[in-house]
């Protein structure tokens, strides 16, 4: 555990901590959120000793050992398989299982274990200083954005595994789903301070916005009663009758504390322009092959014979292990590529936009961020420009700012800004939540809902997936697939198979060593008999709701022709029908409304039965042995 007293922090002029004061207990796991620039990484900084407050004090107990994966990459061992040992405590000296179930979760092959670390990408060298973290078994890990450089099966592997962790653990992700499935707490920097309660995100945010609303209100009363007593001051000061009263409420008015007004918390607010599109199909791709020649020994296809045809308005995910040609896909698909087999046919009217986050080298050092967004349209006037400046958070004069002085995370807007001053109908984002905090990806995955053209997104954010995806193109088994359903979908019946062959070798180990709470076996059971039982329960639902829909049609249809008649009967002046219509219409009217009613009540169950079968599936992948 730590404990956190009277905390401040600042630099210059700028005070990320005022006097703030928490703890994490023993057994918690807890998670810091906060915006971008808010002191998320710094307080974790303070805390390993790498930086001081300027007041305050961090403590924990004796010999407690706190963790943290180094930014910096050192390697000393020949391979990846020995570098990862020199992470065990001196107990478990030369249990090289240890280590090997932790690589294989995290991705590296059998194979990859020998090699040299040099061998591997930045990405993956990450990964090693990960797991000789993980294998070390500290008291409490301090995790920074631990899901980056990871794939979607690495990901799901390490949430597994930190919800099994068994001592503290500190966390920071963008990835709000990723964290409360791991979280027991959440700690949040806010306007300086920081509040920790116990809950997921959805609970901490609903409770700072309900605490703001009750401040301001208060606020709002207190304002009004200090100027009911100040006019009352001011009209009966003269008075030599009441001035015991007027002293009386210059008192109360000394008294009173004005409440400051709450600053408006900027956060991203925006929206994509769309150009016009008529048509049945916006591109059409077919028999696509592709190889990096240059690099992949013989040419090793990176995919090949794939074929897909997108309509507008669609979402389509790609999803898959890092490397497998997620990138270059997409890359296939915008144009900026061309495949080596097949072809890709276009719309004439298709508007591509492009967001790659490693495209921000192509950022003109020397270019204000005002300068980047009109260089992307310069028939946009400045006034627009500036509009978009300001909804990616550059207000004012940071609008002015050189792209050489900004952070990674603040090109990566400037990138988005750019993306926002040419208006599209077919957007193709990679990655687009890396560098966002939590309420940067709530706006964007509003943005991307809201669009009114087609996207194709690469990510490994299963909160975009969920919300998200209508189709799929899967990266798995060495080979590529669309699978047209969402994602739950596919995790019902199709699943991560990488997640299981994983699974088999981390279980792999000395006689009596694995350990495991639950066999593979039983695990694969116990989730089809759910599966089972949830298709069971769901269809005969799904099926009554469908001919409730189909017979609320066919009864607006019929309105619809009575009030045509009733028209006429009108125009006949032809009382007798009249009544008759009229009797007929209060029937059907009646019918429609009890037909809307039974859907909502329907519509409920089977939203309430979906949402109990999803969270035992939940349990059960949760507690799959890591």
């Amino acid at each position: 555990m730590i404990n956190i007293e009277g905390l401040t922090k600042s630099y210059g002029g700028n005070i990320l901590f005022d006097n703030i004061s928490f703890r994490v207990n023993a057994g918690e796991r807890a998670g810091l959120v906060g915006r971008n620039g808010h002191g998320k990484t710094t307080l974790f900084r303070m805390i390993l000793g790498e930086e001081s407050p300027d007041s305050g004090t961090i403590s924990c107990p004796k010999n407690y050992r706190i963790a943290h994966v180094s930014q910096a990459i050192e390697f000393s061992s020949p391979t990846v398989l020995e570098e990862g040992m020199l992470g065990l405590p001196p107990d478990s000296e030369g249990q090289h299982w240890e280590v090997e179930k932790i690589l294989a979760g995290l991705g590296f092959s059998a194979s990859d274990m020998y090699r040299a670390p040099s061998e591997f990408s930045g990405g993956y060298q990450v990964r090693l200083n990960l797991a000789r973290v993980l294998v070390s078994r500290p008291d409490m890990l301090l995790l920074d954005e631990p899901t980056n450089y990871l794939d979607i099966t690495s990901i799901r592997w390490i949430r597994r595994f930190l919800v099994n962790w068994p001592g503290e653990l500190f966390l920071i992700t963008h990835d709000r789903s990723f964290m409360d499935r791991v979280v027991t707490h959440i700690a949040g920097i806010h306007r300086r301070k920081v509040r920790k309660i116990a809950g997921n995100t959805e609970k901490y945010y609903s409770w700072i916005a309900q605490e703001e609303e009750v401040y301001e209100k208060t606020r709002q009363n207190d304002e009004k009663r200090r100027k009911e007593i100040e006019r009352f001051i001011s009209r009966f000061r003269a008075k030599a009758r009441l001035a015991n009263l007027v002293q009386s409420r210059v008192k109360t008015l000394n008294k009173l504390t004005r409440k400051q007004k709450l600053e408006k918390a900027k956060t991203l607010d925006f929206s994509f322009t769309d150009a016009p599109f008529t048509g049945k199909y916006m591109l059409s791709a077919e028999n696509l092959s592709f190889s990096y020649n240059f690099s992949r020994a013989g040419g090793e296809s990176l995919f090949s014979n794939f074929s897909i045809t997108i309509g507008p308005q669609e979402r389509i995910c790609i999803v898959g292990r890092n490397g497998a040609g997620k990138t270059t896909l997409l890359r296939l698909l915008a144009g900026e590529l061309k495949p080596e087999i097949g072809r890709i046919e276009n719309h004439p009217n298709i508007v591509k936009g492009l967001f790659e986050q490693t495209n921000i080298h192509t950022l003109s050092d020397e270019r204000s961020v005002e300068g980047e967004v009109l260089a992307a349209n310069p028939d946009m006037g400045r006034q627009a420009a500036r509009s978009i400046c300001g909804a990616m958070l550059f207000e004012g004069d940071d609008a002015l700012k050189k792209i050489r002085v900004l952070s990674g995370g603040e090109k990566c807007r400037v990138m988005l800004g750019k993306l926002l001053a040419r208006p599209a109908n077919f957007l193709l984002l990679d990655e687009p939540t890396n560098h966002f905090d939590m309420e940067s990806c709530d706006a964007l995955l509003s943005a991307i809902d809201n669009f009114d053209g087609a996207v194709v997104m690469v990510t490994h954010n299963e909160m975009f997936l969920h919300a998200l995806a209508q189709r799929l193109i899967v990266f798995q088994d060495g080979g590529i697939e669309v699978f047209d359903g969402t994602y739950q979908r596919f995790l019902e019946d199709v699943g991560w198979r990488e997640d299981e062959d994983n699974t088999r070798s981390r279980q792999a180990g000395p006689a009596g060593q694995n350990g495991r709470e639950m066999s593979r076996k039983e695990f694969r059971k116990q989730r089809s008999e759910i599966v089972a039982k949830k298709g069971k329960t769901l269809k005969p639902l799904e099926e009554k709701i469908k001919q409730t829909e189909d017979a609320i049609v066919q009864w607006e249809d019929e309105l619809e022709e009575l009030n045509r008649k009733m028209q006429d009967a009108a125009g006949c002046s032809n009382g007798e029908e009249i009544a008759e219509l009229s009797r007929a219409l209060n029937k059907c009217r009646e019918k429609i409304d009890d037909g809307f009613a039974r859907l909502e009540e329907l519509s409920a169950e089977a939203e309430a039965r979906r949402a109990d079968f999803d969270a035992r599936l939940q349990d059960i992948e949760d507690r799959r042995p890591y």
